[in-house]
């Protein structure tokens, strides 16, 4: 008895001691599912509705007109983002918004991803819904994909959507879910996840886009999981078609086109007005966070407005890339106000992975910033500069006469443009060689590096994880008595020798100084008239130094060959007997560097610093439509509001363009003559950038891509096996040589006669 007494008290003691060895270890798991618990309360719901081709006075806050209540509420009860822009076009709007980067760093710099292109976003980036994924969200994606499908690794499933619904191509018919990419080459584009869902025909697609996003919010726990919605509707791209009930209420539109438009603006907000309801209903509103924004400017020929400001979408003026947005969140600190802070599409992917308490620093080569204290307090922005883009492949665009150009109001050729469009009709010879005789383009990459340019293959254009952000510079202004110095001519025949940017300890361009020291007028005479020849050589201003421009074609080739060989980094300013520098008075570094031109402005680039947006090359169309104009543009209202008379018009040659955005943000002051210190400046950031870019990957089309290879649906067509992004190295133009049928000439009236009835059948067929 006593053993088993004794033995039983051993046990006793055993138990109790594994008792409170176990309870430390209990408390752990608690403390842990505890804070995991406050990580998950203080998560915020992420919203993200994305519309596709709204404009800056498509919305009912910037234009009574167009009835968007449910948009004008949640904007006057959030914060309005008056200073946002966005891309010009589709493919690079998404890509940055899913990336957090330029499309110079992601080698999508040249026009969007077509059906049978075998393109998407480069394999070894991160991505925003990965990020997000990563914190502890479920990532859902309904509506507009248009980074690419060719094979599986690039759709939205395998880019960190945990499920997706909508479709892939670029331009979908809102009820039969046909996507088009040429004649013959037509496919049914409407995906569940990862497979074609069939079946859904007649129903229109803002409908049903919304639908799915109701059934995701209705089906999610909001106090288990975070959750990240991207909604990408498809409205209000081409083609229009809206519901005939949305229609009534603009009946008294004259313009068919932009009656049809404004009905599909009313869909959104009805869209938006069933998400936010739902949101409310579920349980996600006082932690949700809803942002709206578009991906570009209006289309004004397919009934589109972003009047007042200039331009339209494909164009880098104002009115293709700042865009409508705003952020409703019952989480804002200072609600119901107007920010004009300056922000870029870049920025959510820092700043929404930053507001789920992700981490951001595995993202490396970010472009955009953390501005979620800009919005939510209204702080100062963290950004001072937007690179816009640089697309050397772009070509430059043919000035049109409004007859011409109103091709664009019958068909959805938009994207087309930007790959060098043709004239409606022919041209003048000499217009044609003037075009034909342009220096190429190739040399934006010349002024990259001193060495070689190398040829890279997509998948290994990955950018430098040691490479430190580009800093933000100020620009100094100028004071009055220093802008109208006297002008001293030089001649041309002097001696330059190679000279390369010097550059700060951080690597980049000195370029912060603007004003010069008092005592030396002469040699600030002598850098500014330098820079009105360099920079300001697009305006022809003529010089008793300059050669005359030659007349021949052999001379003109000659002339044009010289001018491209001197590359910009070749110039070097030789001091003169009369500006030489006092001892007491050292020029600084600076103030040599910013004159210094460093940039090839025949390339397609654009950028912001500060107030100042320069624009080189060929930014695309550049007028001022203002709503209401009716699509066959007759002459006397197209002329209202061209950009200058024909008699005031700059020489087709023009490329450097210079804007003070903030005093002037319908962009009708070209200031490049009166400020060429800010031109060289800008350009310098050019340069710097051009520097960090990877090639532009620009691949052929696909034969395999055909819808009727592939069960009539676009479908990856490119097996995971094949290594599909090292078939093409560098960049990708089409030959010359290819064969094209041949086309019978026709007089000039014949197809005058063939547009307009081509016109009149489109517009009887748009008629209610």
């Amino acid at each position: 008895m006593q053993a088993a007494a004794a033995a039983l008290t051993l046990l006793s003691v055993f138990f109790s001691l594994s008792a409170h060895g176990s309870k430390p270890k209990q408390s752990h798991r608690s403390a842990r599912s505890d804070e995991a618990g406050v990580k998950r309360k203080n998560q915020p719901h992420i919203v993200f509705i994305l519309t596709d081709d709204q404009g800056f006075n498509d919305i009912g806050y910037h234009n009574p007109t167009i009835k968007t209540p449910t948009l004008d509420k949640l904007a006057a009860d959030g914060v309005k983002l008056e200073n946002y822009y966005v891309q010009p076009i589709c493919t690079p709007s998404r890509s940055q918004l899913i990336t957090g980067r330029y499309q110079i760093h992601t080698g999508l710099q040249h026009s969007i991803i077509r059906p049978r292109q075998p393109s998407c976003l480069p394999s070894h980036m991160d991505t925003l819904p990965e990020r997000l994924r990563e914190a502890g969200y479920t990532t859902h994606m309904v509506g507009k994909w248009h980074l690419g499908f060719y094979r599986k690794a690039c759709l939205p499933t395998r880019k960190g959507f945990d499920s997706f619904f909508g479709s892939l191509t670029g331009s979908v018919d809102y009820y039969s879910y046909g996507s088009c990419d040429g004649p013959g080459l037509c496919g049914y584009d409407l995906h569940n996840d990862e497979g074609v869902a069939w079946g859904q025909e007649g129903k229109y697609s803002t409908t049903l886009f919304t639908q799915r996003a109701r059934k995701i919010l209705e089906s999610h726990d909001p106090t288990d999981r975070p959750l990240f919605l991207l909604l990408s509707l498809q409205a209000v791209h081409t083609p229009l078609q809206t519901p005939k009930s949305y229609i009534y209420p603009y009946r008294d539109m004259v313009n068919v086109a932009r009656r049809k438009f404004a009905a599909m603006v009313s869909t959104v907000d009805e869209a938006v007005r069933n998400v936010t309801y739902a949101l409310r209903k579920y349980g996600y509103y006082r932690n949700s966070v809803i942002i709206y924004s578009t991906d570009n400017g209006a289309q004004p020929f397919t009934g589109g407005s972003n009047w007042p400001l200039r331009g339209r979408k494909g164009t880098y003026w104002e009115g293709g890339v700042r865009g409508v947005a705003f952020v409703h969140s019952p989480l804002l600190r200072r609600r119901k106000r107007v920010s004009k802070a300056l922000l870029h599409i870049t920025d959510w992917f820092p700043t929404l992975v930053g507001l789920a308490g992700g981490n951001i620093s595995q993202s490396r080569g970010l472009d955009g910033f953390d501005v979620w204290p800009t919005i939510s307090e209204g702080k100062e922005s963290p950004r001072l500069e937007i690179l816009h883009n640089i697309d050397p492949l772009h070509k430059p665009a043919v000035r049109k006469t409004w007859k011409s150009d109103t091709k664009g109001a019958s068909g959805e050729n938009e994207m087309k443009k930007l790959k060098g469009p043709g004239p409606a009709f022919k041209k003048p010879k000499k217009k044609n060689k003037v075009l034909r005789h342009q220096p190429k383009q190739k040399s934006a990459f010349k002024l990259k590096t001193t060495k070689k340019p190398q040829r890279f293959s997509y998948h290994a254009a990955k950018p430098n994880s040691k490479s430190k952000p580009l800093p933000r510079q100020k620009i100094k202004p100028l004071s009055k008595s220093k802008l109208k110095p006297k002008t001293k001519v030089y001649p041309q025949n002097q001696r330059h020798h190679k000279q390369h940017l010097k550059s700060h300890p951080s690597g980049t361009p000195s370029i912060s100084g603007t004003s010069l020291p008092e005592s030396q007028p002469q040699l600030q005479t002598h850098f500014k008239s330098k820079s009105r020849r360099t920079v300001s050589q697009n305006q022809n201003l003529a010089s008793r130094s300059r050669p005359p421009q030659p007349k021949s074609k052999t001379q003109f080739k000659l002339h044009l060959k010289s001018k491209s060989k001197r590359t910009l980094t070749q110039y070097q300013n030789i001091s003169q007997p009369e500006t030489l520098q006092p001892k007491s008075h050292p020029t600084p570094q600076i103030g040599l560097e910013s004159f210094q031109p460093v940039w090839d402005t025949s390339v397609q680039a654009a950028i912001r610093v500060g107030d100042w947006k320069l624009l080189t090359g060929d930014p695309g169309h550049g007028d001022w439509v203002p709503p209401q104009v009716l699509p066959t543009f007759p002459a006397p209202w197209w002329s209202l509001e061209r950009s200058a008379p024909p008699f005031l018009k700059p020489s087709t040659h023009k490329k450097v363009w210079l804007f003070n955005i903030t005093a002037d943000p319908c962009e009708r002051r070209d200031l490049t003559d009166q400020r060429p210190d800010v031109v060289q400046q800008l350009l310098a950031r050019l340069a710097y950038y051009n520097q960090t870019a990877v090639p532009v990957y620009f691949p052929p089309d696909d034969p395999r891509a055909n819808p009727s290879q592939n069960g009539g649906a676009w479908v990856p067509w490119v097996d995971e096996e094949e290594d599909e992004e090292g078939k093409y190295h560098g960049v990708y133009k089409k030959g010359r040589n290819n064969k094209k049928k041949k086309k019978k000439k026709k007089l000039r009236v014949c197809k005058l006669q063939s547009f307009f009835m081509k016109l009149n059948t489109g517009m009887m067929s748009n008629r209610i």
